[in-house]
């Protein structure tokens, strides 16, 4: 989870930067095709390997054989390395396509208001430097030696080249996966319709313009209240106001808050996932009537949860 509360904080700031999808599809395509290509290879590594049958004695025979098994084996290793590859290229390019979908929706015009940059956090990031010229991607054929006819040391060099490869993109989108799943954007209530909205108002109990810190999501009361994203609950209980309350911490000081529950389902320290049950709808604290009261808090500060709820396709009109 302290993987989910540091890869926050590209989110929250509008940094992220998902995985290219021209050079992975590319890299997975160049991959899938070498898997094919080994597997050719591999057959006529085991085919020039089969004793003839015209061998001149029982010696020449013997040897054969020795040959023949030595062969099977490389090529039961080699067949078992293209089988652990092939569903890597099949989950990585799944990955790639959801990963794919959130950019559209994080590239919409309607944009979140954005953390102050934390200095702490960027003296973090420029503690593990990296660098280097920008060079095209290496392809594995051109990493391993030019193989001759029956090279079964050049196939391996190829595949673990590819494994490597693989395993640097399976790296690069799980991190930006983790990130996605600590940006608060899911509606916390399904079925809910928007009611109070954000900013200025008429209070409901004075009569008299206030200030509504976050927004209101009206739902029959024991409706089940999800976590907007994956975060740490760093408070469970009654506050104040809002009744029982849900507050979570998202990491880079992005904290969602939930209010008047009828029931809260979590305590403080637990781990949660994006759009796990923390609590149900109720009427808790001031309120008059069963609904939601949601907060996103940067840096302490509200802002209006819808800016984030809309890049996940909920719009407070229609």
């Amino acid at each position: 989870m302290s993987s989910i509360l540091g890869a926050g904080s590209q989110l929250s700031r509008g940094e992220i930067r998902f995985v290219t999808r021209r050079s992975a599809w590319t890299i997975a395509i160049v991959t899938a095709t070498g898997v094919a290509a080994l597997s050719l290879t591999a057959g006529i590594v085991i085919g020039i390997h089969l004793p003839a049958h015209d061998a001149a004695g029982p010696v020449s025979q013997a040897v054969s054989r020795v040959e023949h098994t030595y062969a099977i084996d490389q090529l039961g290793q080699l067949n078992a390395s293209v089988a652990q590859i092939e569903p890597r290229i099949e989950r990585l390019t799944n990955e790639i396509g959801a990963l794919r979908d959130s950019e559209a929706r994080l590239h919409t015009p309607k944009v979140p208001p954005r953390a102050p940059a934390d200095p702490a956090d960027q003296d973090s990031a420029d503690a593990d430097g990296e660098g280097g010229p920008a060079l095209p991607p290496r392809r594995c054929v051109e990493a391993a030696a030019r193989p001759s006819r029956g090279d079964t040391a050049s196939t391996r060099q190829q595949l673990e080249c590819m494994s490597a490869t693989l395993a640097a993109l399976e790296r690069e989108t799980a991190a930006h996966e983790v990130a996605f799943n600590a940006f608060p954007g899911r509606m916390p209530a399904d079925g809910a319709r928007f009611g109070s909205p954000f900013g200025n108002r008429i209070d409901p109990f004075t009569q008299k313009l206030s200030f509504h810190p976050g927004i209101d999501l009206v739902a029959p009361s024991g409706t089940p209240i999800l976590a907007a994203a994956g975060g740490r609950v760093i408070f469970a209980g009654s506050k104040g106001g809002y009744g029982n309350a849900v507050e979570i911490d998202h990491g880079n000081g992005l904290v969602t808050r939930y209010g008047h529950a009828s029931r809260i389902l979590v305590r403080e320290g637990d781990l949660v996932l994006p759009r796990q049950p923390i609590a149900e709808i109720g009427s808790t604290g001031r309120s008059t009537g069963p609904h939601l009261h949601l907060e996103v808090l940067v840096n302490g500060a509200p802002v209006d949860p819808t800016g984030y709820l809309a890049l996940f396709g909920a719009h407070p009109h229609g």
